[in-house]
């Protein structure tokens, strides 16, 4: 197994540090040290070597959608005609180019080779992504749409479990 992917070993100040960041990227040092128990400048050097390991990749803003008028969640499962990697490649580059799509997946288990996650202003929105972009990417041959009525959870990576 390559250095890269080998599982760091955690210990529990790391595991808070991760689960508090998670919940707050942009809480204090101070504020993150008292809720670990440790002091700021050891909280500090272990959040600065989870950085350097990979193991935290970056911070970002969570925005309210609908307040910037994208009301309409849906989950795609899209197929292909055939499984070759130049077929899968073209797929993924097109998709990446719309920035309706907010996660894509390969997966398995389904009649879809694809799951992919948008979010669009209404369903003339998703009518228009539907029919003028991902079904004339060549090789997508069936798309099957779920359309959410409410998101119930959404949480980061758990760090407690092994």
């Amino acid at each position: 197994m390559s250095d890269s992917l080998r599982m760091p070993v955690l210990d529990r100040y790391d595991r808070a540090i991760l689960d508090n960041l998670q919940r707050d990227g942009r809480i204090s040092n101070q504020e993150l040290a008292d809720r670990i128990g440790l002091s700021p400048s050891p909280c500090l050097r272990r959040v600065k070597a989870l950085e350097e390991s990979g193991l935290i990749t970056g911070y970002r803003a969570l925005v309210d959608a609908k307040r910037l008028g994208l009301n309409l969640m849906v989950v795609l499962h899209i197929s292909m005609d055939r499984h070759t990697p130049e077929r899968f490649e073209n797929f993924e580059r097109a998709i990446a180019d719309l920035p309706q799509v907010l996660e894509c997946l390969i997966i398995t288990g389904q009649d879809a080779d694809y799951q992919l996650r948008v979010l669009v202003k209404d369903m003339d929105d998703y009518h228009d992504l539907l029919l003028h972009k991902i079904t004339r990417i060549d090789g997508v041959t069936g798309v099957h749409s779920s359309f959410v009525l409410r998101r119930v959870l959404e949480r980061g990576v758990p760090t407690g479990l092994r």
